[in-house]
């Protein structure tokens, strides 16, 4: 039997949905998470908003631990949004939506959060995505991005490190800094 690779990253991502968990355990996740939400602070009754929510664990963990919080998903697979929607059916606090990082369907100040796990290396158009995230978060809100990088990619001031011919791409620390456009962004790099 020959399985056909899909052409582009939503078919790929529509497929992998239903044993995405699986695939990418979720003792991977847990730790992610885990060290992520060491850091995250939210106002009482925050907004959030979880772009590339895949299966959304992170925002059932942060709901988890914020009770009062209010969170939206979105993730450019339908997939994935019915994956998420299956696992947080018990959550009416957390709604998704299919939609894409480069163009978000909200207005302006809306959320006192944006995170984003793992999934910036499959934008075209960074520089798109940290306007787009500007523009939703409320003064004073946070962009909360987790991504991979090598300590060696982390010391250099190239722009990214191609990883698939499908546009898979780590990007260095300066080429996030160059793609916020001015806005102020702190990170802090951690290789454990």
């Amino acid at each position: 039997m020959i399985h056909r690779i899909p052409n582009n990253k939503q078919q790929l991502f529509d497929r992998w949905a239903p044993a995405y968990d699986i695939l990418f355990p979720s003792v991977f996740y847990q730790a992610i998470h885990k060290r992520l939400l060491e850091y995250v602070e939210l106002p009482r009754e925050a907004q959030v908003l979880d772009i590339g929510c895949g299966t959304s664990r992170l925002l059932d963990r942060l709901a988890s631990q914020e009770p009062t919080l209010q969170a939206t998903g979105l993730d450019f697979s339908a997939a994935m949004i019915r994956q998420a929607r299956a696992h947080n059916r018990h959550r009416p606090r957390i709604i998704f939506l299919e939609g894409n990082a480069t163009a978000l369907p909200f207005g302006e100040n809306q959320f006192d959060a944006v995170f984003n796990t793992l999934s910036f290396l499959h934008y075209d158009s960074p520089e798109q995505v940290f306007q787009q995230v500007s523009r939703v978060l409320r003064p004073n809100g946070r962009f909360y991005l987790v991504d991979i990088t090598t300590r060696r990619q982390s010391e250099s001031e190239s722009a990214y490190i191609p990883v698939s011919p499908g546009g898979v791409r780590f990007y260095s620390p300066a080429a996030r800094v160059r793609a916020a456009c001015g806005r102020h962004i702190a990170w802090e790099n951690r290789y454990d």
